[in-house]
């Protein structure tokens, strides 16, 4: 093989081996629009669900609500990057025995993502859509005790 020939192979390889590295982490690059702190204001107080990034294929979030100088969280979640996939991975306050639960990816852009479970019992859909830099609709979906059931959160942006 020639010189000038066994060059451009190589060149060739590695700019393919680069461009499946780049879409490794691309998927979890493209959620980086949720990192920071978001309020739901109800009429019971406010809910807040916080997302720090804590590695290259790792984000953390959780959910809660302060009630006087108390923190009460509702919610530990890890959005993961695991091979070609990504998942959303809740650990709920009094749900599923304390266990997570996988939500894969199905949906994945630069301003939506959505998880789905169908195994799960509620909800099943989990989805994330950035209305402006600084609000979002977090909702959850699916069927329980045979029903459609949705439920919205629309959250604004109070801390990055």
């Amino acid at each position: 093989m020639k010189t000038g020939t066994k060059f451009f192979i190589t060149v060739v390889s590695l700019a393919i081996l680069y461009g499946w590295t780049i879409k490794q982490t691309k998927d979890i690059q493209k959620a980086g629009w949720l990192i920071g702190t978001w309020e739901n204001k109800t009429q019971r107080g406010s809910i807040y669900e916080a997302w720090t990034k804590t590695g290259d294929n790792e984000f953390s979030g959780k959910s809660y609500s302060v009630r006087g100088k108390d923190t009460i969280v509702f919610e530990n979640i890890r959005l993961v990057q695991e091979n070609k996939k990504l998942f959303y991975i809740p650990i709920v306050k009094n749900q599923n025995e304390g266990l997570p639960v996988r939500f894969a990816a199905k949906t994945i852009s630069e301003n939506q993502l959505v998880f789905e479970n169908p195994q799960h019992d509620f909800p099943q859909i989990i989805a994330y859509t950035k209305i402006t830099s600084d609000s979002l609709i977090a909702e959850i979906s699916g069927t329980k005790n045979g029903q459609k059931r949705k439920q919205t959160f629309p959250m604004k942006r109070v801390k990055r």
